[in-house]
């Protein structure tokens, strides 16, 4: 079963740094085989709360996606989006 990276943002606080990040993670993304299928655009919220950004990424596996997140090319990335976005972050298994 395919596996996906399911990210929806809370706040974004530095712009920059979101950008700088996205180009290390694209990297990762493209070593483990993942395919975006949502990386931001137009939204509109039926429930809840209003998110700035929410990113789906699908991967051949669950297991691939937990390859991806747990990397050294994907946790650099993600040292430098650190205090700077709050978001919720899964990998979740498709059906």
């Amino acid at each position: 079963m395919k596996g996906y990276v399911v990210c929806v943002y809370k706040n974004i606080s530095n712009e920059e740094k979101l950008k700088e990040y996205a180009l290390k993670a694209r990297t990762a993304v493209e070593k483990y085989k993942g395919k975006f299928l949502i990386r931001g655009g137009k939204t509109t919220t039926n429930e809840g709360n209003i998110s700035p950004r929410t990113v789906v990424i699908e991967f051949p596996s669950y297991d691939e996606a937990n390859l991806f997140y747990n990397s050294k090319e994907y946790q650099e990335a993600h040292e430098i989006l650190k205090g700077h976005a709050l978001r919720h972050h899964q990998t979740i298994e498709g059906a």
